[in-house]
């Protein structure tokens, strides 16, 4: 489970945060136990990336929907105008 820590964190944090924990997997020269802590750090990471790319795709679906929305309004959309795909 995301902790309130990871959850504050931007994606650019994250993100970077999790290139160091692969470059240190990567390396190698850690015990196993050390291996899985990172391992778990990583999906946490991601987790996070992931959260904050799909809110991102949600903030631009909303955003061309009302572009193409004012668009048919205003009678300047291209097209059959019919609306359907």
């Amino acid at each position: 489970m995301t902790s309130k820590v990871d959850e504050a964190l931007g994606y650019e944090q994250a993100r970077d945060e999790l290139i160091e924990v692969v470059r240190r997997l990567e390396a190698g020269g850690t015990t196993l136990e050390e291996s899985l802590a990172l391992w778990e750090r990583g999906e946490e990471l991601a987790k996070v990336c992931r959260r904050w790319l799909e809110g991102a795709r949600a903030r631009l679906d909303a955003a061309l929907a009302e572009e193409e929305s004012q668009e048919e309004d205003t009678g300047s959309g291209s097209g059959s105008g019919s609306g359907s795909e």
